[in-house]
Order: structure tokens, then sequence, then C-alpha cells
């Protein structure tokens, strides 16, 4: 008899903790994956007045106050033209908790997931926590999934293929085509598709495309949260849309591991989709300004950078010893292999901080590069 579940076991603590807990007191942090904005007002005071009105002290629905999944489905037909029902919907605790829900739901022991490498962290440990079987497949040179990559990687025991676009490390954004093909692949496959779109509202060039628009089938779930476009992180306020059949499924899972996402944060989640837009607008600019001089400062210093076209990372190729380097001179960044044995080679930087701190990290990179080149 073994003292702890093999599910547990097979999986590891995040290989960011580590670059954190190394880091000094006085370093600039590059390795955080979350906006450095406050929350906007008029979401706080929706959560504010829930709760000077008693709204926050009961249990809400599983899937989530009625308004918030209204306010949703709201937001996917002024976005993408989507007629999106609010059964369709279910409010979880994060993105993470929506991640989870998908693959408990539709991977049994041994099935296969098939997901980005170097890909967000997430993905291995929850396929891993489902019983299923990690299934990494290597991205183009410019870090976007090549359709053609993940239906050649598909097999009879194939259950979920993820997307994730625009993406967690590599601030890449999938075009419509891509899109397209996803979603034909998961309907003549017989697959799921997850589409992780916790990023769709920060993209800098072009528009964000999503394969639920395509599909013929039911077999595309999306996953966002309101975490990344509202810097609401701390909120965690996600949601899984899907078809009835199943976000029913899903439900089975969330009811049990968690009742309800937190009453307050669906009330400010709900503010912050009907409410004032500009918030969003301004800090998306902002990020396409820091963008641009991190490229530049990056580039300077002689590395190779593919140009993200929307989340808040950069991902460089950078030489041996480079992170150790760069961590010397009080700089935090992400060893691109903590995203998989892909991301060997590259290292994750996030320009969500201020611009004159990321002036001054750029400097220090700038001496390790020429350090270790």
């Amino acid at each position: 008899m073994t003292e702890f579940a093999r599910r547990v076991e097979q999986v590891s603590i995040s290989g960011i903790r580590e670059v954190f807990e190394a880091a000094g007191e006085d370093a600039i942090n590059l390795g955080i994956g979350q906006p450095d904005f406050p929350t906007p007002a008029h979401a706080r005071r929706g959560a504010i007045e829930a709760i000077e009105s008693d709204l926050t002290d009961a249990y809400t629905s599983n899937k989530g106050t009625r308004s918030l999944r209204e306010a949703i489905s709201a937001t996917y037909d002024r976005e993408y033209g989507l007629e999106v029902d609010p059964e369709d919907v279910i409010a979880t605790s994060g993105g993470s908790e929506a991640l989870h829900l998908v693959l408990q739901a539709h991977v049994d022991p041994g099935q296969e997931v098939i997901f980005p490498d170097p890909g967000f962290v997430s993905y291995d440990a929850l396929t891993k926590i489902a019983d299923g079987t990690p299934k990494p497949v290597s991205l183009r040179d410019d870090l976007t999934l090549d359709p053609a990559t993940v239906e050649e990687a598909i097999t009879d025991d194939t259950a979920v293929f993820v997307v994730n676009s625009p993406a967690n490390p590599t601030g890449a954004v999938q075009n419509e085509a891509d899109m397209r093909e996803f979603a034909r692949i998961a309907d003549e496959h017989d697959v799921l598709c997850l589409s992780d779109e916790v990023y769709e509202r920060i993209v800098f060039e072009g528009d964000h495309r999503s394969p639920l628009e395509f599909a013929e089938t039911d077999n595309v779930v999306v996953v966002s949260a309101c975490s990344k476009t509202y810097s609401m992180t701390g909120w965690r306020l996600g949601w899984v849309v899907g078809s009835n059949r199943r976000i029913e499924r899903m439900l089975r899972v969330h009811q049990y591991g968690q009742a309800c996402a937190s009453a307050p944060a669906q009330y400010a989640a709900e503010a912050a989709l009907t409410g004032p837009q500009e918030p969003v607008e301004e800090m998306v600019a902002a990020f396409e300004r820091r963008r641009d001089l991190v490229l530049d400062g990056l580039e300077d210093a002689g590395l190779e950078v593919p140009t993200p076209e929307g989340a808040f990372y950069v991902m460089p190729k950078v030489p041996d010893g480079w992170c150790e380097a760069v961590l010397e001179r009080d700089v935090v960044v992400v060893p691109g292999d903590a995203f998989g044995a892909n991301g060997a080679g590259y290292a994750r930087l996030s320009y969500a901080t201020g611009t004159e701190d990321l002036k001054e990290a750029l400097e220090r990179i700038d001496a390790a590069t020429r350090a270790v080149q």
C-alpha cells in the first residue's frame, strides 16, 4: 500500500516557484504572470454593493448567478457574434478550476491529452491529476501551434487537445485559418478541443478568434476568466462555455469540489463585463508599448526574439547560463524548460511591470547577455 495517490506523486510543484525563491528582495520580477494594474473601479464597486446588500452570504447556483452567466453570454455575442445560452456557462474559481473541470469530465485513465510544448504549466499537471497521459507537441518557429502537428498526434486514445491563444508562455496568437482547422479537427476526429482563451482581450495585432466560432459539433469548449482582462487574478473568477451536456458533466465535479464560485467575485465579474471597457483598452495599449520596449531591448542585447502578438510575455532564445546570469543581476525570469522540454534554450519574461523597472531590467539583461555570449 502506498502512502499517497499516484496522481499526486507524479505532479511536482511548478518550477516557476523555484525561481521566485532564488531571487533577492530587491530583484526586478519579470516572472510574474499577472497584470500590475488595479481592478477597474466599477468591478470593485460591484462586489462592494453586493456585500452591502447581503447578496453574498449564501451559496449561489452551482453554475453561478443567472445575471453573471447572462453577462458572459452577452460578451460572446458582442465580441464574436456567438449566441451562447446562459445555461451553457458555468462560473468557476478562476481559469485554473475551469481547466480542471474540463479534463476531469472528459479524460479517462490512460487517455491522451495533446497540448503545446512549451505551454502553460497546468496542462501537464492537470492531465496527470485526471489520470490521463500527457502528449506535448512542438510549436512552429514563430511559437504558434500547427494544426497539422495536432492532427498527426491524434490516436484512438486521444480524448482532448488544447489550444491556447493568446498563449502563455509565448505570447503567440493563432490566426483565423488555424482556428478553423482546430474546429475541423475536433469535428472530424470526434475529439474535444479545449480552447484556453484567458488572454483573449490582450491582443496587439489583428483579432482574437475562437474555434468555437467555426465548430459544427459541440466538440469545442472554451475556458476564460476575468483574471487577465480585468486584472482580477486574486478574485478567482473564470468560466467554461460549452454545450449543455458537457457543462452538466463538469457541474458534477464542480458541485462537490467547489459548490460555487465566490459570490462577491461573481458580482465583481458581472460589473466588469457589463461596465465601461476603457480600462481594458488602456491596459492593452500600455502592454503594447511595454512589449515594444522589451523587444527593442532584447534585440539590442543580441537575442533572437519571436514577436508576441498578445498576452504580456516574450520568449527569447537564450544561450546556456543566461537565466542564471540574469538572476545574479537580480532580474527574475523563468527558464523555458519550466514550460516543457521544448522550452529548453528559451526564457519567459513578463512585461506586466512598470516601465522604469523594465528599462532597468533591460540594462541588467544586456550586461548579463554579454557576459555569457
